[in-house]
């Protein structure tokens, strides 16, 4: 690349890297695989970017890289969370605000739906897009967003009634 496109794609990952990164947090959970996973969305956005004509769809591409990194790590059986019967003991006694604790139970629910689901419950709900526009990142029809929809909230429903039975 020359320096001129070097210069607009360091100020793109500038603008975006926040976004992108909060983004992947959403997708998996993790703030050190979301880290990972920005930064696979920006190489691969790097390696293409003389190819990319319509700058205006950049957050898509890399949207789109996102989700397909997260689907396709969720495959990999050495990188498959492994869960425990029993939750150790904070070593503090802490007091959560109702903010903080209404959070962190949406991300421990999060975590219980299938990673094509939650991929369209964080591209609809956090990312704001519409069905169409969720269809297009993820490379399916719009019927697809529709009934992965609905099966992810059903699931983080299910998943936040749980957490809301045992906590309290």
């Amino acid at each position: 690349m020359n320096q001129q496109e070097e210069a607009e794609f360091a100020k793109y990952f500038t603008e975006r890297r926040e976004a992108v990164r909060r983004t992947a947090y959403l997708l998996c959970g993790d703030w050190h695989r979301a880290d990972d996973l920005a930064q696979l969305a920006f190489v691969a956005l790097h390696r293409k970017w003389r190819k990319i004509r319509d700058k205006g769809a950049l957050d898509s591409y890399v949207r789109r890289t996102l989700v397909r990194s997260v689907i396709d790590e969720s495959r990999r059986p050495w990188r498959r969370e492994r869960f425990v019967d029993d939750v150790p003991e904070p070593s503090v006694e802490t007091n959560f605000d109702t903010q903080v604790v209404t959070r962190e139970a949406l991300l421990t629910g999060l975590r219980e739906v299938p990673p094509r689901q939650r991929a369209v419950l964080v591209l609809r709900y956090f990312e704001g897009l519409d069905v169409a526009a969720t269809a297009t990142a993820l490379g399916c029809t719009e019927g697809t967003v529709k009934s992965q929809t609905a099966r992810g909230l059903a699931t983080l429903r299910d998943a936040l009634d749980e957490e809301v039975n045992v906590h309290g």
